[in-house]
């Protein structure tokens, strides 16, 4: 038997959530219109030459992201914001996305990344929970 390429698939999302920082007290709410970009890494499938079901990869993105977050205030939504535990940055956001997405997804594709951009000039990627040598 063959085996396909490997090969990525991206979704871009945007998102209007508000956050707000603790830092030396809570600073005032503000909001951006996040851009989200899912990616997910398989072979190609026989018969329909892609690596997902698209459908069902917009329906994961969808249930997860776009229908809990937009119009939502990130530190009543993600746990870690909630309880002071971590600041709403864009690489915990991107760490808390990718919690989210991942378990959710069919056993043949793996999440590759999950990039979050607060604007065109900042953003943060995460490539997955395994420890990093010489930081865990």
């Amino acid at each position: 038997m063959t085996r396909g390429p490997v090969c990525t698939l991206t979704r871009a999302i945007t998102v209007y959530a508000r956050h707000r920082f603790r830092e030396g007290g809570p600073t005032d709410d503000h909001g951006h219109l996040y851009r989200i970009e899912v990616t997910v890494r398989g072979r190609l499938r026989r018969g329909c030459s892609s690596v997902i079901d698209l459908a069902l990869f917009d329906q994961v993105i969808d249930e997860q992201l776009s229908t809990p977050l937009h119009g939502r205030d990130l530190n009543t939504i993600v746990p870690a914001f909630a309880s002071g535990e971590q600041q709403p940055t864009c690489e915990a956001f991107a760490g808390w996305c990718w919690q989210q997405i991942a378990p959710r997804l069919p056993s043949e594709v793996s999440l590759a990344s999950v990039r979050v951009a607060e604007d065109s000039e900042l953003w943060a990627e995460c490539t997955g929970a395994e420890p990093v040598e010489g930081i865990d």
